[in-house]
């Protein structure tokens, strides 16, 4: 496994993560089976573990904290918080009410002292980002969390939160953990340069597109059975016909390259220099075993020239996959009052 520095911080952290969104209800419920998934990415040298308040209602992070016992000054365990954990109103979101609370109930459940990178995971329109990153900072000086990240924001919120470090003396925002993959490039575009420019990592989510880029999803064939194409979803359309045309051309590609498409997908992400992990999100062994086979896997110039000709760069082949809406863009914010 290579290490990379996350941003400008010195951490250094493994170039593919094990994400553990499907560890629980959402997912896998075995938890001895999540556990040993766990084990087996960190003795194959991952060492960066991402989870989210919100994952199968908090059972996610509470695998993950079964599964670091003994093993925990070995990880970089990243979470998250803003999605609903309860019916109030003030159970979500990024008030400093909230974050103080939402805070105790991750680290009881991971059983930690500490969060490493603690993560706002969408923007919210309604907290200033001077109370976000206020409440945050002083989280940093408690101990309880030793850096600060956000995940999907665009990039003028992103320089928005490095200014208001800056002027208000706040912990600087260090990573962003964006949606990237061969399908979902829009965020080349802006949220990249972005973050180079000022130095914050970049954490990738979906770098196989929720299984698109692994060839489970073909024309004329059904979707697998238990996988998300087989649910009905508003999110996700296992028909989606630009899909079907690009996974046919990437298929003939990596098998021209002598690789499986996953792990073409997933070096294609680790080649921009923008980032620094690709999460790897797993609900069987078996999967876990086949991402891990990846190594160290450079792409030939010519393979990422012809990559960029089944997706264009900065496109997203299914807008859905850019994983949130602009504020501006939301019926509320373009109507009177």
């Amino acid at each position: 496994m290579e290490l990379r520095t996350l941003g400008r911080t010195g951490l250094k952290v493994s170039d593919l993560s094990l994400g553990t969104m499907m560890f629980g209800g959402w997912g896998n419920p075995d938890h001895d089976a999540c556990i040993a998934m766990v084990h087996a990415a960190l003795d194959a040298g991952v060492n960066l573990v991402d989870t989210a308040d919100v994952y199968a209602d908090g059972e996610s992070e509470v695998i993950v904290g079964k599964a670091l016992k003994g093993r925990r000054d070995e990880v970089v365990l990243a979470t998250k918080f803003w999605n609903p954990m309860g019916g109030g109103p003030n159970q979500r979101g990024a008030s400093r009410r909230w974050i103080m609370q939402a805070v105790e109930g991750s680290l009881r459940r991971l059983g930690t002292d500490w969060i490493d990178l603690y993560q706002v995971h969408r923007p919210d329109p309604d907290t200033d980002p001077d109370e976000l990153l206020g409440a945050l900072s002083d989280l940093v000086r408690q101990g309880k969390v030793r850096y600060i990240g956000t995940s999907t924001y665009p990039a003028d919120l992103l320089v928005e939160l490095q200014w208001v470090a800056e002027r208000r003396g706040h912990q600087r925002v260090v990573s962003e953990q964006p949606p990237y993959s061969i399908f979902t490039r829009g965020i080349e575009a802006s949220v990249l340069p972005a973050c180079r420019r000022h130095g914050m990592g970049v954490i990738a989510w979906a770098p196989l597109n929720g299984g698109w880029l692994t060839g489970k999803y073909r024309r004329g064939a059904p979707p697998p059975e238990g996988s998300r194409g087989s649910r009905p979803s508003p999110y996700f359309d296992p028909t989606h016909e630009a899909k079907l045309d690009a996974v046919e051309q990437l298929v003939a590609l990596a098998d021209e390259a002598g690789m499986s498409l996953t792990h073409l997908a997933l070096a294609w992400v680790l080649e921009h220099p923008a980032m620094t992990s690709a999460i790897v999100g797993v609900k069987a062994m078996e999967q876990l075993q086949d991402v891990l086979s990846l190594g160290s896997r450079r792409l030939p110039v010519e393979v990422l020239d012809r990559i960029d000709e089944v997706v264009p760069p900065g496109t997203n082949l299914d807008p859905r996959n850019a994983g949130w809406v602009p504020f501006g863009l939301a019926r509320e914010a373009r109507r009177a009052r």
